[in-house]
């Protein structure tokens, strides 16, 4: 008779750290280039998350991205991030237009105990699916930006954390009377990450 075992996929908290700051780094690609920040041809196609994704080559953003998940990887491993903002703003005004807001819940047994979780990859996975679908079709359900945009990212993080120099303290950069869409969220079980946008309601909208 045949044994079997049952693959079971283990969450660690690193693993956890590492999965959910790619996720913010092709987050922030699709939010630039669906929002049409910078051109279309400055970005190409990769497969991921089952999807066709779309990565800047703009060297500079590029850099920015990359250092970005490098830190955030560090501050969720350490438990000590509790929200990243990706804002948007009017380059001629620094108006802020729009808040890509991602939410994250950190399990503090994980850190108080060094437990690990259970999660299968590909559930993962089908959860980031929702949420990078929803931010592929956001021209359906945001205002059109008819004007040259610039974004900032901004991370709350625990007091006692340690700032990088290259991290400036920044006022919340907050939208008056926004309109909100909730998008799906995701958890690998250690850290949950719940998105939100919020945007600037336009002033010929009737009332």
């Amino acid at each position: 008779m045949a044994s079997r075992t049952v693959a079971k996929d283990i969450i660690t908290l690193r693993g956890s750290a590492a999965i959910v700051s790619e996720f913010f780094g092709y987050a922030a690609n699709s939010i630039l280039y669906n929002r049409g920040i910078y051109p279309e041809e400055s970005f190409a196609k990769v497969k991921k998350y089952g999807l066709p994704m779309l990565l800047t080559q703009d060297e500079g953003v590029k850099s920015f991205i990359t250092n970005l998940t490098a830190q955030l990887s560090e501050w969720l491993e350490a438990g000590k991030l509790q929200r990243v903002v990706m804002v948007i703003m009017s380059k001629a005004t620094n108006e802020v237009l729009e808040r890509w807001n991602f939410s994250i819940e950190t399990d503090s047994d994980v850190f108080e105990k060094g437990v690990s979780r259970e999660k299968s990859d590909r559930e993962i996975m089908r959860e980031i699916q929702a949420i990078m679908r929803q931010i592929a079709s956001s021209i359906t359900y945001l205002p059109c930006l008819d004007e040259p945009c610039v974004f900032d990212v901004l991370a709350y993080t625990d007091t006692d954390v340690a700032v990088p120099f290259t991290w400036i303290e920044s006022d919340p950069k907050l939208i008056a009377n926004p309109q909100m869409v909730k998008l799906h969220s995701f958890d690998t079980k250690i850290h949950k990450v719940d998105t939100l946008v919020s945007y600037k309601n336009d002033e010929w909208d009737e009332q």
